[in-house]
């Protein structure tokens, strides 16, 4: 193997590894806006299904709505493990 054909794999290998972090860090983007935006709705709503949320009016419902928000962190770990 020439210099050239090392110093190009090396190169080559830089960029997979670039490219590779690159993913990594765009699979991570896209879980926590699952995990932020479409499984919170979806926990939204199986609050409304239970009767947690029937209202933004009373204040019942809003400590329920807020005891509802605490489990989501608890909910999104076992999720991500």
């Amino acid at each position: 193997m020439t210099t050239y054909e090392t110093l190009d794999l090396h190169t080559r290998v830089a960029r997979y590894e670039a490219a590779l972090e690159e993913l990594r860090s765009a699979h991570q983007d896209v879980r926590a806006l699952l995990q932020d935006q479409v499984l919170y709705e979806r926990w939204q709503q199986i609050g409304v299904e239970l009767g947690f949320i029937a209202g933004a009016g009373a204040n019942g419902q809003q400590h329920d709505l807020q005891a509802l928000n605490q489990q989501i962190p608890q909910m999104s770990e076992s999720w991500a493990g």
